[in-house]
């Protein structure tokens, strides 16, 4: 279709020289005067003239102020999330140890209770059992005549 560009041969190659472009060196102006601007409204176009000939306009920008540093808390985050927590367990450990002085205490009035209850059911208990039943207060025994042979009760 279409023909292919021609390669250069190594003896053109080898003839081709590249020349560096010089830079040249900025002259520094002095700085072209800045309209002064009054703070709280839009400044207005100014246009400089450069020594060159040039003009240049647009709006005069006040300097950039660096952001002002912030102040470190003289504690650090960390050593004040580290104290709440010790407060904290401290307030934990308070609650629990309401907590087992308040089981404890329950645990001695109910084992008091079940000592009590047990005192005044046996004594019911030991009257009912060994209380008189429509005896006189003696004991009844009948005396009949025994007769006794040969190892054996007749009676």
């Amino acid at each position: 279709m279409y023909p292919e560009p021609a390669r250069p041969t190594a003896a053109e190659r080898a003839v081709e020289v590249h020349q560096p472009t010089p830079i040249q060196p900025v002259v520094v102006q002095p700085a072209a005067p800045m309209v002064p601007v009054q703070p709280g409204h839009v400044p207005a176009v100014a246009s400089i003239v450069l020594p060159d000939g040039r003009v240049v306009t647009g709006y005069a920008m006040n300097p950039m102020q660096p952001e002002p540093v912030v102040a470190k808390p003289p504690v650090s985050r960390a050593a004040v999330n580290v104290a709440l927590g010790g407060v904290g367990f401290l307030a934990v450990c308070g609650g629990l140890l309401l907590l087992t002085t308040f089981i404890a205490a329950l645990t001695a009035l109910i084992t008091q209770l079940i000592v009590l209850a047990a005192v005044i059911f046996g004594g019911w208990f030991a009257v009912q059992v060994l209380g008189t039943r429509g005896h006189g207060g003696g004991t009844t025994v009948n005396i009949r005549k025994a007769v006794i042979k040969r190892n054996r009760f007749y009676g």
